[in-house]
């Protein structure tokens, strides 16, 4: 029976199952009296345990013939009980197949009844959520016909389901619309995409503009052809108007209601993008705006910006103007074609003019009258490319902003243009500003010296500290380079702080070498220093640290930065004159110093400018200034003041500055600035005969 059919029983299971059934068929088989029952239940009970193939059977009777067999009488019984088992085993097979027949049925019944509930459910549902969605629902055939829509696209777009049916949706195209959508709407209803997704307007049937967000789907037949094009769309007409106010905000000015820096940028990006046009910028800055912000407050200054703004949006219609923050604003002028590069600085110079008389313009707000005017840079695309800029919108504004600072620093008041030979110079300043602190760390700095001789005898009795740069492997710079670009970095403070300390160390070991040398040092402070807090305690301590005696120092202002010290850097210059240190005024004679104003001053030595180291007629010098430089050295000995000349060169200038008594002279004819090596050679030399 084993392996005639699939019976969930272990091997000891199975055997007890079947020694059970054969005990049966011994009893039916040995009993006096014949009855089939008993083989009949084991037929059934073979079919009731899943002995169902015919195999099983076939096992179950050969068996028995085997091993039951034997005399006319057994053979008859055992047919008899054969017969039994058969006949039992069919019919419990057949109850088992109607059975499974009827429960199939039943399955098959319950299967239909359910799919034809849900068909009538999906279509009930389908209609609840078609007729009352919140949102307005189309369903149109592939040619975009209408076929319906549902109340609330009526309601959206204020027409009848029978206005809708039998329209095509491409009637709904709005001027506004992007011709790529409707390209994509065809190409849904051919098939070729199934999904879709866009914001459009829709005109409603008053005439009024609303925004939906649209969704199309396209629905396949069966075989995968385009049946249905089903369009949801959510009126977003809200919140479309609360985005556009938002990046308006984003993109205006809210003072001026101008373009800000950011929508400024974006076309002046788009612009560069597109070699075809020819394009520049004006980049205009009020004059003196502060002023107004501090005399007449901040409100009438905001009125002022707005006031500025309307004239020059009004002005220069047809560019566009910008507010890039402050009191600063700028142009783009474009033009399309080639027209040659002249015509393009002639349009923007125009612009720029027209821009500088719209600022002109005296501006009355309330009971004042105001006038200002403005600074304006222009530059060109190709002005740009001519310095090898990579023609970037960063880099074209960066341009403009600093043709704007020429202006400014040219007078204010007035147009300034690029100029590519300006601006690799301005390039050659900023990188030299960048290195310099550098430098000053890595010892690129050394200090020359050059002698200061007393003209009566030729006797040298100081020297002026004269610091120069030498980049490595490089060209060494003067300071004519570099010290402005220090004073307007800063870097002139820890700069001269260095100068002085080396040039006191110095001066200290000439002094240890020869100690009957009597030098005194000269050393140049820049007024940016003195606006240094605790700069009179540095000098002190630097003094103290080399052991320089201050009597001994002599620091020198130019006449120019003399005369723009404030308070509190003449209390400085006071402060450094009561250690003992010499003060001396350098250039004099080229600024507009009031000599009674010297009077008052902690001074005690000029320098005249080179200007008025002058010599008789017959070498060639204006005799006005030989009268100056006369007149200038009296004046400075009535006020107590010694006088030392400056670019000596000849010794008919020795001769003439001698017979107006000036005290000191320094130049090329007693010696260039030379090592500290050289001086100390110098010390030991004899003195030079008297001229």
């Amino acid at each position: 029976m084993h392996g005639t059919s699939y019976v969930a029983l272990r091997r000891t299971e199975l055997h007890d199952f079947l020694g059970g059934l054969a005990g049966r068929l011994l009893e039916a088989v040995a009993s006096p009296l014949f009855d089939a029952a008993g083989a009949h239940q084991v037929g059934t009970a073979l079919v009731d345990a899943h002995f169902t193939e015919v195999r099983s059977l076939e096992a179950t009777l050969t068996v028995l013939h085997a091993q039951l067999g034997g005399g006319s009488a057994g053979a008859t019984r055992i047919a008899a009980v054969t017969a039994a088992i058969a006949a039992g085993f069919a019919d419990a097979l057949r109850e088992r197949t109607l059975a499974e027949q009827e429960r199939i049925s039943i399955a098959a019944f319950a299967a239909h009844a359910t799919a034809e509930e849900a068909r009538w459910a999906t279509q009930a549902r389908f209609q609840a959520v078609f007729a009352d969605a919140l949102i307005g629902i189309c369903i149109a055939d592939t040619d975009g016909v209408i076929l319906d829509v549902n109340r609330t696209l009526c309601t959206m777009l204020g027409y009848s389901p029978d206005e809708f049916r039998s329209r095509s949706v491409f009637t709904f195209i709005h001027p506004e619309d992007e011709p790529g959508h409707w390209v994509q709407v065809k190409e849904m209803t051919a098939g070729s995409i199934d999904h879709m997704r866009i914001e459009k307007a829709y005109f409603r049937k008053d005439g009024a503009s609303i925004w939906v967000d649209l969704v199309l789907s396209l629905v396949r037949n069966p075989d995968g052809s385009p049946r249905y094009l089903v369009a949801m769309a959510e009126d977003i007409t809200e919140r479309h108007h609360l985005q556009q106010r938002l990046r308006h905000q984003a993109e205006h000015d809210p003072l001026t209601g101008l373009p800000n820096r950011t929508l400024f940028f974006e076309r002046l990006e788009t612009a560069l993008a597109d070699p075809a046009v020819q394009m520049g910028v004006c980049y205009l800055d009020i004059d003196g705006f502060k002023a107004v912000n501090d005399t007449l407050g901040h409100d009438v200054g905001d009125e002022l910006l707005q006031i500025v703004a309307s004239r020059l949006s009004a002005e220069l219609d047809g560019h566009l103007v910008a507010r890039m923050g402050g009191d600063e604003f700028v142009v783009l002028v474009q033009q399309r074609g080639s027209p040659p590069r002249t015509a393009m600085q002639d349009t923007l110079l125009a612009v720029a003019t027209t821009a500088l008389e719209t600022v002109r313009r005296t501006i009355r707000l309330g009971s004042h009258r105001i006038a200002v005017s403005a600074s304006v840079g222009v530059v060109a695309r190709s002005d740009v490319r001519s310095v090898d800029l990579d023609g970037r919108a960063a880099e074209l504004m960066k341009a403009a902003d600093t043709t704007l600072y020429w202006a400014k620093n040219d007078g204010r008041n007035r147009v300034a243009l690029f100029d590519p030979v300006r601006h690799r110079t301005d390039v050659n300043r900023f990188e030299l500003s960048a290195r310099m602190p550098d430098a000053l760390a890595n010892g690129e700095f050394l200090i020359e010296y050059q002698p200061l001789v007393h003209l009566t005898d030729q006797r040298l009795v100081g020297v002026e500290a004269l610091v120069r740069w030498q980049p490595p492997g490089g060209e060494r710079l003067a300071p004519d380079v570099f010290i402005p670009i220090a004073e307007e970095t800063g870097l002139i403070v820890p700069l001269g702080r260095w100068v002085l300390t080396e040039a006191c160390r110095q001066a200290v070991e000439w002094r240890r070498a020869e100690p009957s040398a009597d030098l005194f040092l000269s050393v140049n402070i820049a007024a940016r220093q003195l606006r240094e807090l605790g700069v009179v305690e540095d000098v002190r301590t630097i003094l103290d640290e080399t052991g320089w005696p201050p009597d001994m120092l002599q620091l020198e202002l130019t006449e120019s930065d003399f005369m723009d010290t404030g308070p509190e850097s003449l209390d400085t210059l006071q402060a450094l004159a009561d250690t003992g240190i010499r003060i001396a005024i350098d250039d004099f004679g080229t600024g507009y110093s009031n000599l009674a104003y010297l009077r008052r001053l902690p001074v005690h030595a000029l320098k005249l400018a080179g200007r008025f180291v002058t010599g008789p007629r017959e070498i060639g010098v204006d005799a006005v200034d030989v009268e100056v430089s006369a007149l200038l050295i009296r004046l400075a000995h009535i006020l107590g003041l010694s006088v030392t000349a400056e670019s000596v060169e000849t010794a008919a200038q020795l001769r003439h500055l001698r017979a107006q008594g000036c005290d000191i002279g320094q130049g090329w004819f007693f010696a260039p600035a030379v090592s500290a090596d050289r001086i100390q050679a110098m010390l030991k030399e004899p003195r030079p005969e008297t001229l």
